[in-house]
């Protein structure tokens, strides 16, 4: 599913982004090479990275 039709990034792009990247929704869009355009995409951005994020710390602390 697309995330951020502007700059065309997929949901699978923005969670593998997420991990890499330690900052908000704009630096994870930098870490992929893209901005913000529209901006509408943020907030739904934001909490796939959050989710994301907590995701791998959970997987972590299981391991």
């Amino acid at each position: 599913m697309y995330i951020c039709i502007c700059n065309a990034i997929r949901e699978d792009d923005l969670r593998r982004a997420a991990l890499g990247c330690a900052g908000d929704a704009e630096a994870t869009y930098a870490a992929l090479g893209k901005r913000p355009n529209c901006g509408q995409c943020l907030g739904e951005a934001g909490k796939i990275i959050e989710q994301e994020r907590a995701l791998s710390a959970c997987e972590k602390v299981a391991i």
